[in-house]
């Protein structure tokens, strides 16, 4: 009979192993001598040492779920309660009920993560979906369709929620879209409704411009189209494929009448070039209102330029382009800083900005407390972890502040 400290064989060639419940049989051998017969379950046992051992690192160094932990886990411990080994069979299970406990515990701590990335999600959803209701209401068209579709893309790349919640909030989010959408269908169809007639009613005029631009009544005829001019204007843009050709064809037929006037009525020349005179003065005095700095007396002082450069009359034709084109310059640089002055203090713009930086600033107050606490409870790692989401989101927070100040405030 041979043995060691932790198995035996007896004469029979049985091979017993010494647990704390008592000795369990490990097998027979009949192959070879009592050593051997040792020597070969103890390498079995080795054997599940090593397996053991490659499992802790893995659960301890990779990211191996809980499930297959667990699994392999208990494929382990299956062996060692099948006893087909000599060895500190006792030591072993303490070691996997050790591994068994690291495995439940990172579980739990992935549930929690889990937990607390869906709430995440939750409150990034919810806020899209406020942000998609309320840009349903806008008329601002074109930036409100383009920050939608960023909000879709934004979407996609949130976790989903339980069933139930994910489901209610698409169908909030996708009913402000589809509402927009159908606001936004509704404006359009409206406005080409308007430029078509718009189009038909610049037809006509176009029609009776060109009918009169053969016409030598001369005093009448130039009233005639001073009226159409003044329903021109009257009426509205048509759509943009039509409107530079009927405007060419009504100028062009004015320009055909007034040219033959001014050939029959020479003397006048001299007055058109006075004319032209006055217009370049008052296009120099309105040029000295670039660039603009105040914009109110600016559109204030063109008001005025205008009424009296209204009020001149005609230039030569050669030179009508290039001085209205100084007026038109002026005119242009006062819009642009209209449409400046009104993005900056636009209500809705500012509204969105002071939501963002409050939501932002109350996250940055947030994590701060419970940075402190966890600093306070000894739990540096924690405390570490979450100063670095405090970057990420201090860093959005200077973002939003700085966008912020773009409205004065």
């Amino acid at each position: 009979m041979s043995s060691d400290p932790w198995g035996r064989v007896d004469e029979t060639g049985t091979v017993y192993v010494r647990t704390a419940d008592g000795e369990k049989v490990v097998g027979s051998w009949q192959a070879g001598s009592p050593e051997e017969a040792l020597a070969y379950f103890e390498r079995k046992y080795e054997g599940l040492v090593v397996e053991i051992g490659l499992l802790e690192k893995r659960v301890q160094t990779t990211d191996l779920s809980a499930k297959d932990a667990q699994a392999a886990v208990d494929h382990l411990r299956e062996q060692v309660d099948a006893h087909h080994a000599v060895g500190d069979l006792d030591a072993l299970r303490a070691r996997l009920d050790k591994l068994m406990e690291t495995v439940e515990a990172r579980r739990e701590q992935r549930k929690a993560q889990r937990a607390r990335q869906s709430d995440e999600a939750r409150t990034a959803k919810e806020a899209l979906v406020a942000e998609a209701e309320e840009l349903a209401r806008s008329d601002q068209w074109r930036a409100a369709g383009e920050r939608l579709r960023a909000l879709v893309d934004t979407w996609k790349g949130l976790p989903r929620l339980d069933r139930k919640s994910d489901d209610e909030l698409w169908h909030r989010f996708s009913h402000a879209r589809s509402a927009f959408s159908k606001r936004r269908k509704a404006h359009f169809a409206q406005l080409d409704a308007q430029r078509e007639e718009a189009r038909k009613a610049k037809e006509r005029l176009v029609a009776e411009a060109e009918a009169l631009s053969g016409s030598t009544d001369w005093g009448p005829t130039a009233a005639r189209y001073r009226e159409l001019m003044a329903d021109w204007k009257a009426v509205g843009r048509a759509q943009r494929e039509y409107e530079d050709d009927l405007w060419n064809r009504f100028r062009g037929a004015q320009d055909v009448f007034f040219a033959a006037r001014s050939s029959v009525f020479a003397e006048r020349d001299a007055e058109q070039a006075e004319n032209l005179k006055l217009k370049e003065g008052l296009a120099e005095e309105a040029e000295k209102l670039l660039p603009i700095t105040d914009l109110r007396a600016a559109r204030t002082a063109f008001r005025s330029i205008n009424e009296r450069w209204e009020a001149i009359g005609h230039v030569p034709r050669d030179a009508r382009a290039r001085v209205e084109g100084r007026m038109h310059t002026v005119d242009r640089a006062i819009q642009e800083a209209e449409e400046a002055e009104w993005r900056r203090t636009n209500p809705e713009a500012r509204a969105r900005a002071e939501g963002l930086t409050g939501q932002l600033q109350a996250a940055v107050d947030k994590l701060r407390g419970q940075i402190e606490q966890a600093r306070a409870a000894g739990n540096n790692a924690k405390a570490d972890k979450l100063e670095k989401e405090l970057e990420g989101r201090q860093a959005l927070l200077d973002q939003a502040l700085k966008g912020l100040q773009e409205f004065g405030g």
